[in-house]
């Protein structure tokens, strides 16, 4: 599953993302707002789409906001969540091989439409590495999260 959430600076970009996912045939579910909200929250979202997301490794999140740092901060707080704000596909690549990142977080403000829409083909068609590597240090922060969050 495919999970979306975005705050306020975020709202109308996720429609557009929505219907450039659906246009791909890639399902996607909507976790809000479903109304803009210009006083809403990003951890609302972000806590919301992290939990969905982790709860199965099959899962995928998109988060949007203005910067995207603060929907990347909020969602990394939730076990299970390795949220990574990408600004170019290189990084969705890199955050997906190397980091096993499942939430890919977008900055409205940053990123042109345009390249939005590669940034997302990018990491949604990248596979965690398996070099030994890899595995180690996501393996590493798992361990760390059984001990630490609960």
């Amino acid at each position: 599953m495919i999970y979306i959430a975005a705050d306020h600076a975020g709202f109308e970009l996720k429609k557009e993302i929505k219907n450039y996912l659906t246009l791909k045939g890639i399902q996607t579910t909507d976790l809000g707002p479903k109304t803009l909200n210009p006083k809403d929250d990003y951890p609302d979202f972000a806590f919301l789409l992290a939990k969905k997301t982790a709860a199965d490794p099959k899962n995928k999140g998109i988060l949007l906001c203005r910067s995207g740092i603060g929907m990347t901060i909020a969602a990394n707080k939730i076990k299970g969540a390795r949220a990574a704000l990408c600004l170019s596909e290189l990084q969705a690549q890199k955050a997906r091989q190397h980091n096993n990142a499942n939430i890919l977080v977008l900055a409205a403000d940053f990123s042109a439409k345009k390249e939005i829409k590669k940034i997302i083909k990018k990491f949604l068609e990248t596979s965690f590495s398996i070099e030994e590597k890899h595995i180690r240090r996501v393996n590493k922060i798992k361990n760390f999260e059984r001990l630490v969050v609960k």
